[in-house]
């Protein structure tokens, strides 16, 4: 979907309106912001000092308000690493500049809110549906701005006026609309998900359809092995789990980010979409649906999907994907002491010893991979697949621990 009109988009960034003398952001996060802003851009753009401040701010609620931040014991790497994220998403839409950026946040989310917006059983044709879809965003991005200067203390009257606050309010609003709010039962959906239901459910109904009446059909073995996957159950039941940490959130947009750059890079578009509608909780037949897929295609995507879920979970990003599940050397690749103890002693000696090495490696920057293959007598090329299979066992033995417990 494209932007349509300039109603149905973010406000215009050359309007007036001054903030509120909010207190300052912390000097070192402030002075952070500022430098990652210039050394981008090579110059100081008009509005930083207001951006670096509430940036600032708000990586110091978020350090304050998560509890993995606060029993991490290395606060300080937190704080930079938020800073770095929020910076890049400011940067992201600076770059894409007003029109561009506005066109394609408001594609982004009226993707998102599309499916939701009509009411349940209604046949409402596409122009009919975009109607509505309009008349939604643009109610929805007047509470984004109204949010904006209450999270920030800004005065009533605040319109982004510069590029770069233009950038931080679009960012702003990508992160505002994907807000995971919890509901009862422990479930939890997007905040700009539960808007446009509740204005689908303003709307008048028509004929109703008992959607509980549509299954995914029947699956295949190809469907079958897809899903026994253990890698790719652990990373997407995490990625759909609720975020009730500020912390988690951030790292679980980080992961999210930073695979569909790895699907760009291996031009995996269709795995894009295709990670989009689940994280959407689509069913099969509704990606089907939307993709055009046969369900032999869908199988053939779902196996693509799985085998670059696993290369990117346990080769091209494993260490982000594990200090995402808790699942990092230090945490003893997410295992209990007893579960670590029956899992190492059941290795053989060889791979006892490459374990320890790699474990030692964590807190020794000298001992790098090549130093590890010098000791063992092995070549570079053999340690990344030693370790890559190691990886994969790990995941398998906390998966089926794990399944063999509640079972």
């Amino acid at each position: 979907m494209t932007a349509s009109s300039a109603g149905a988009t973010p406000p215009p960034s050359n309007s007036s309106g001054l903030a509120s003398a909010a207190h300052g952001g912390d000097p070192a996060l402030v002075a952070l912001v500022r430098s990652m802003v210039e050394a981008h851009l090579n110059r100081r753009p008009g509005g930083l000092e207001g951006v670096a401040q509430r940036i600032a701010r708000e990586v110091e609620r978020i350090c304050h308000r998560s509890d993995r931040i606060q029993t991490s014991g290395d606060i300080a790497h937190w704080r930079a690493t938020l800073v770095r994220h929020r910076v890049e998403k400011c940067l992201t839409y600076y770059t894409l500049g007003s029109e561009r950026g506005r066109a394609e946040l408001h594609s982004s989310l009226s993707a998102i809110a599309y499916r939701h917006i009509a009411p349940t059983g209604s046949h409402l044709n596409f122009q009919g549906r975009y109607a509505l879809l309009e008349d939604f965003m643009q109610t929805f991005y007047i509470e984004v701005l109204n949010a904006f200067r209450r999270e920030h203390q800004l005065a009533a009257t605040y319109t982004p006026r510069t590029r770069l606050e233009l950038a931080e309010y679009m960012a702003f609003s990508e992160q505002y609309a994907k807000r995971r709010i919890t509901l009862a039962g422990r479930h939890s959906k997007q905040l700009i998900v539960l808007r446009a239901q509740a204005f689908s459910r303003r709307q008048p109904t028509e004929t109703p359809i008992d959607l509980g009446l549509v299954s995914d059909g029947g699956k295949t073995e190809e469907a079958e092995a897809y899903a026994r996957s253990s890698i790719l159950q652990e990373v997407r039941e995490k990625m759909r789990e609720e975020a009730y940490d500020p912390g988690e959130a951030v790292m679980r947009d980080r992961v999210i980010h930073t695979l569909i750059e790895y699907f760009k890079a291996q031009n995996q578009w269709d795995c894009i979409d295709y990670l989009t509608l689940k994280l959407e909780d689509c069913s099969a037949a509704e990606i089907d649906d939307i993709l055009g897929l046969s369900p032999r295609q869908r199988d053939y995507l779902q196996q693509r999907f799985k085998y670059h879920i696993e290369k990117f979970s346990q080769q091209h990003e494993w260490e982000l994907v594990h200090q995402w599940l808790g699942a990092n050397l230090e945490a003893r690749l997410g295992m209990t002491p007893e579960e670590w103890s029956v899992f190492f002693d059941g290795l053989p000696s060889e791979q006892q010893q490459f374990l320890a090495l790699k474990q030692a490696q964590v807190k020794n920057t000298e001992l790098d991979d090549r130093a590890i293959a010098q000791t063992l007598g092995w070549t570079p090329k053999k340690v990344n697949r030693a370790w890559t299979h190691l990886l994969k066992q790990a995941w398998d033995f906390r998966n089926q621990h794990r399944r063999d417990s509640l079972g």
